[in-house]
């Protein structure tokens, strides 16, 4: 089609010149488009007197051409095959489209709002996870500060000194990003204070595959730390699971003082979907462990521990509340620099005993798919959900004994420790 003198022709005896009637050619294109999968105008006519409400020549001239593009599918033969796409089989709401990554940065707010804490966003900016700083810098009345650090190192521990401040602390990056922050990843485990750390996951090993999607870091959540520090790793699988999982790990750090780490990767990083996206109302509340007053007698112990084994979150400034802090080895309950073996011991079987107990919350696996007892179960996690879905339905179509899990949680051994005496 000779798109341009369509429209021109389209467009005579109005107002506009020539430059402004050739911005038109893309809704003469766009009523050809919808002729051919059999669409109405109408929304797309709404759509044009919003947007063009105070512009009434430029509302018409578009008006015409969107019109004509149709005509012109109806008229002109250029295509024998039209389509339908029927409307997809989904509950009914207000969806909007958003990315992985903006699925991120939104459910991180939403974590903090529900906490009612202000966020901060330490990073430095690498591909794919630099679009997370993008979106939360543009959501300041949210009480988001974004900082953009000199290095990795810097970057994560930024966050940890918002956290030890009184904010939620987050920061992000991929691969070889993480790969400089697990120091201080095991800092913030060893002081349990929370923190998210969000892996947006590339091709590696060093550079690797900066702009190329890929599962490579799964090992590194769990394992990459020195020492023994275990530490809750979570998956997204879909972009829209992005803002769920998000929110997940900002209640699982509050509520358990511990960092979490969030992995997403480039594909559903920058993959986007239809999202039915919530009220603030449907959002479970976040609760932090507080503490406003010396917990044993007239003193504060740190590190004495609730039923869950979670330490209580004191903030700088309050009165009778001070306590040390620092990445040497603690003792129990004080928080006094420690180097016994046996209080080491103890701390360490203490922090993964917290860890573990995290599990209990998750809710139990479910299959997304297939029967309950058969011959193969297909296991995946993360952003092949898509293409193992897929598989596992035409197999099941098929007559094919197959079903499918994929988990969001990476599992957390559950243990029963056999403490040392106290020392």
């Amino acid at each position: 089609m000779d798109v341009t003198k369509l429209t021109r022709t389209a467009l005579e005896g109005t107002t506009l010149g020539m430059k402004e009637k050739d911005r038109c050619k893309n809704m003469f294109v766009l009523g050809f488009i919808n002729w051919m999968y059999s669409r109405e105008n109408a929304l797309t006519e709404g759509f044009l007197q919003r947007k063009f409400s105070k512009k009434p020549e430029v509302l018409d001239a578009n008006l015409k051409a969107l019109v004509a593009g149709y005509n012109y599918g109806e008229t002109s033969e250029t295509f024998t095959t039209r389509f339908e796409v029927k409307a997809a089989p989904m509950p009914k709401g207000t969806y909007r489209s958003i990315t992985g990554n903006q699925g991120t940065a939104l459910g991180l707010i939403a974590g903090a709002q529900k906490a009612k804490l202000d966020l901060f966003y330490g990073s430095y900016p690498i591909t794919p996870a630099s679009d997370i700083l993008h979106e939360l810098s543009r959501h300041k009345n949210f009480g988001v500060v974004t900082f953009q650090a000199e290095d990795e190192i810097a970057a994560i521990s930024s966050a940890i000194g918002a956290s030890y401040g009184g904010a939620l602390g987050i920061t992000a990056s991929s691969g070889p990003g993480i790969a400089l922050k697990t120091e201080a990843m095991g800092l913030a485990f060893m002081l349990e204070i929370p923190l998210v750390i969000v892996n947006v996951q590339r091709g590696g090993p060093s550079t690797g595959l900066p702009t190329r999607t890929e599962q490579a870091d799964l090992w590194q959540a769990v394992h990459g730390r020195n020492g023994e520090a275990p530490i809750p790793v979570i998956a997204a699988s879909t972009p829209i699971d992005c803002f769920d999982m998000a929110f997940e790990a900002v209640q699982i750090a509050l509520e358990h003082m511990t960092p979490v780490i969030l992995l997403t990767d480039g594909y559903i990083a920058n993959g986007s979907e239809p999202w039915r996206f919530p009220a603030s109302k449907d959002l479970p509340e976040i609760t932090p462990p507080y503490i406003k007053a010396p917990n044993d007698g007239d003193k504060f112990l740190p590190y004495l521990r609730d039923e869950r084994g979670v330490r209580p979150w004191a903030l700088p400034g309050q009165p009778g509340l001070q306590h040390r802090i620092g990445g040497i080895e603690k003792q129990d309950r004080t928080g006094n620099i420690s180097y016994e073996p046996l209080n080491h011991e103890k701390m360490v079987r203490l922090r993964a005993e917290k860890v573990a107990r995290i599990a209990d919350r998750y809710k139990p696996i479910r299959l997304d798919s297939g029967p309950e007892q058969g011959e193969l179960l297909i296991l995946g996690w993360g952003s092949t959900y898509g293409a193992i879905r897929s598989a596992a339905l035409q197999l099941q179509q098929e007559g094919q004994s197959v079903a499918h899990v994929h988990p969001t949680h990476v599992p957390l051994q559950q243990r029963t420790w056999a403490f040392a005496e106290e020392v």
